[in-house]
């Protein structure tokens, strides 16, 4: 029997410092201990009125409703005063340009991927995903215990932002194609949407990655301007209709093992909030995340459902493109953060933790898995 190796990482100071930030979003019991309703603090402050762009279209209720429950949620915790309107992509600004509204102060704060502007700096990456990566658990445990929002907030500063974890949708789907890619030979001039890491990954492999907003997938796909798109998963992706013009779904989405969704607010919009509606904010983007996450888990296995009834064929990568995609993947992001100070920053880190994340749940995690999957009681 082989020996499993688990180095466990030091205990960092600034660990602790998150521990109690995400404590302290998860929970108003101090309030409540107080003996201090929420209506009668809102009654001392100001009134607010924020707005917010999402890089999302409303017919994406699970990945837009994060921010619309936000709103909800700030509204009800502050008796009302503290008012923030949500704007669909493109009703503001693009969906692709969310952050930009941010920092120019077109509005106070954004709901978006942080991968869509590693044009800016390839370090947006790891505020959602990259490839081979982190699933949606391990990414939560990074950015609250493991020193990940640390570090992104440290690195945002320069974009005039904070960051806020604003939901996961879980490991995604690996896309819809045209025609079937049966090898890596077939990956060469391949027209794919895929932003960020990932699509500089297919890069690598032959394909020609496309950066395009969720509303603009579907006419390209239809017309052929692409062969293949990524998006979320099969509730999302159903909803969107890339079944009607490309039959083929792709599994795993290994580009994005845990994908987050982060809420972007101004810095010093936030500096002039009030802490009882910075304290309102905090704990409706923990609740966000949870129900986005919990909403996916629950939606997707019966949309995949209803896809395969619609004559949807399921296709797992071939060996040689995933193993082809890790490669280029590390080789990727070790020339990165040799030429990239930030970039190097936050890997470092993020590595050391992937790694005993890695360790654990290969042991408990898939163990059981594994064996129940193989064997399902039906």
């Amino acid at each position: 029997m082989g020996a499993v190796h688990i180095a466990l990482q030091p205990k960092k100071k600034e660990q602790t410092v998150e521990r109690r930030s995400f404590l302290k979003q998860a929970s108003v019991a101090g309030v409540a201990a107080a003996g201090i309703s929420a209506p009668a603090i809102a009654a001392a402050e100001p009134s607010i009125q924020w707005r917010i762009t999402s890089s999302f279209p409303k017919s994406l209720e699970t990945i837009y409703g994060g921010a619309e429950q936000l709103a909800k949620r700030v509204s009800d915790l502050t008796d009302g005063k503290f008012q923030i309107k949500v704007h669909a992509a493109g009703e503001i600004v693009p969906g692709l340009q969310a952050l930009d509204a941010v920092q120019n102060g077109t509005v106070q704060a954004c709901h978006t991927c942080g991968y869509y502007y590693v044009g800016k700096n390839k370090t947006f990456a790891f505020d959602t995903a990259v490839p081979f990566g982190l699933s949606s658990r391990q990414q939560a445990a990074w950015m609250y215990y493991g020193g990940g929002l640390q570090l992104m907030r440290e690195f945002l500063r320069d974009y005039k932002v904070i960051s806020f974890y604003g939901g996961n949708t879980g490991t995604q789907m690996g896309g819809w194609f045209r025609n079937p890619v049966k090898s890596l030979a077939d990956v060469k001039g391949l027209k794919i949407r895929i932003p960020g890491i990932g699509g500089e990954v297919w890069s690598r492999l032959g394909a020609v990655p496309q950066t395009l907003a969720g509303g603009d997938i579907y006419p390209a796909l239809e017309k052929g301007t692409i062969d293949a798109a990524e998006w979320v998963g099969p509730y999302d992706d159903e909803k969107l209709g890339f079944y009607k013009v490309a039959k083929n779904y792709f599994y795993p989405g290994w580009w994005e093992p845990g994908p987050q969704i982060s809420f972007y607010v101004n810095l010093e919009e936030w500096a002039k909030l009030p802490k009882s509606y910075q304290a309102a904010f905090e704990v409706a983007t923990a609740e966000a995340a949870i129900a986005m996450q919990a909403e996916y888990d629950a939606k997707n296995p019966q949309a995949l459902v209803r896809l395969l009834q619609a004559g949807v064929k399921l296709h797992k990568y071939p060996a040689d493109i995933m193993k082809a995609a890790q490669k280029a993947t590390f080789e990727l992001y070790e020339e990165e953060a040799a030429k990239n100070a930030s970039f190097k920053k936050v890997y470092t880190e993020w590595k050391k933790f992937r790694g005993i994340e890695q360790g654990w749940f290969s042991l408990a995690e898939s163990g059981l898995e594994s064996f129940m999957y193989a064997n399902r009681v039906k």
